[in-house]
């Protein structure tokens, strides 16, 4: 075991396309007493002979994390890209560590560097990481006068991109393609989405993109429009959606359980909320749990997990929820699992359409507390030559603490 007063033993060094040049005096004197360097092979080649051994970083990434750690305590220096802990290989790695095992030096990221190029305010830009990740996380960002950067795998990454723009609208959108930023191959073009103009962009590359177009945008309160998500009439239509994400009162960094998941809808808002949530949808229909999975996907959110089965039996052995959505399969079971079962604090908000789980609800309020809400919405409809009042099913809404 690593003893935690010693000296850190791995050393962090991000480089950029500058290779040795861009360094600072400490990660190089890192690199020249290191033992062993390792880092992916195009970093290894920016930098001139070492006198370590030196080990080409395996491909799928997390398959280098075991032989790093076998090297507890040797004096061991890790290349990544520019900022290791922004959108980097940093936290991947550190995870692991305790905080004295290691040191980083970082470069300034490709973020830096591409907003340094085109002018633009970073804390007024999204910036993500799209290597492996799918091209409709940028969902939420995408609307007119918006800016991101992106980085992206490669070239057909960056045609994937301007169709991705295209097809939902964005084809204005102007598309900055900067490639090598930082470094002696270093070139910056520009075209738009809808006319995609270069076939020999080099990696590594990251592309700024000005959103323009007339295509639909996300909204950002709770409560999307219901066309937002492919539903067979299994879903929290959107006012009931709001009142209810309300009730759930959604936090950084906490996990939903949405029980009897439907479309997916309120997992998914929830979601939406912010990038460090996380949500569990339980959904016992294999066509609904599917059409959740790729509504989910369209709006950019594919960290929502879908479980297949009935609730109660298959909650067992899933992260523990800060709160609870009941939607659908309300049962005494279900309840008498939820109480007994969750930690104290959680927050629970169920829903009912029927007269028996309406009095299910009732029952339980009158014993555990909590607060209970009848929502009755009516909508204006055409009623012949004129207009009337149309009445939806009244929802019982029961929120409570465990």
């Amino acid at each position: 075991m690593f003893d935690m007063a010693d000296t850190p033993w791995l050393t962090i060094v991000g480089i950029g396309e500058d290779g040795a040049a861009g360094l600072s005096a400490s990660a190089k004197a890192a690199l020249a007493d290191a033992e062993m360097v390792t880092g992916a092979t195009r970093h290894l080649a920016l930098l001139p002979e070492l006198t370590g051994e030196v080990v080409p970083w395996p491909v799928p990434f997390d398959a280098g994390i075991p032989g790093l750690l076998d090297r507890r305590g040797r004096k061991t220096v890790m290349l990544v890209s520019g900022d290791p802990f922004w959108f980097g290989a940093g936290t991947s790695v550190t995870r692991h560590l305790a905080p004295t095992e290691w040191i980083t030096y970082p470069v300034p990221s490709t973020f830096a560097l591409a907003a340094a190029r085109l002018g633009w305010p970073l804390d007024d830009t999204a910036c993500l990481g799209l290597h492996a990740a799918p091209l409709a996380r940028l969902r939420p960002h995408i609307a007119p006068t918006s800016r991101a950067l992106v980085l992206v795998r490669d070239g057909e990454a960056v045609a994937a991109l301007a169709r991705y723009l295209t097809e939902l609208g964005f084809g204005g959108s102007r598309l900055h393609v900067l490639e090598a930023l930082g470094g002696p191959r270093e070139r910056i073009r520009e075209m738009v989405a809808a006319a995609p103009a270069f076939d020999d962009i080099a990696h590594p590359v990251a592309v700024g993109i000005a959103f323009a177009g007339t295509g639909a945008v996300l909204p950002q309160a709770s409560g999307l429009p219901d066309a937002w998500f492919e539903h067979d009439g299994q879903i929290t239509k959107r006012p009931i959606r709001a009142l209810t994400l309300s009730a759930l009162a959604p936090k950084r960094g906490e996990t939903l359980w949405d029980i009897g998941a439907g479309s997916g809808s309120i997992g998914i808002e929830w979601l939406l909320a912010h990038p460090s949530m996380q949500a569990i949808a339980f959904e016992g229909d294999p066509v609904r749990a599917g059409r959740i999975r790729g509504n989910a996907a369209a709006l950019g959110v594919d960290r929502l997990r879908v479980v297949e089965g009935r609730a109660p039996d298959v909650l067992g052995g899933q992260p523990e929820p800060d709160a609870i959505f009941i939607g659908g399969g309300l049962s005494d079971a279900l309840l008498e699992r939820l109480w007994s079962e969750r930690a104290s604090g959680t927050r629970l908000v169920a829903n009912a359409v029927t007269l028996e789980s309406e009095a299910l609800l009732t029952r339980w309020h009158a014993t555990n507390g909590g607060s209970l809400l009848r929502i009755d919405l009516s909508e204006a409809v055409p009623l012949g030559t004129r207009r009337g009042w149309r009445a939806s099913y009244p929802v019982v809404q029961w929120s409570v603490v465990l």
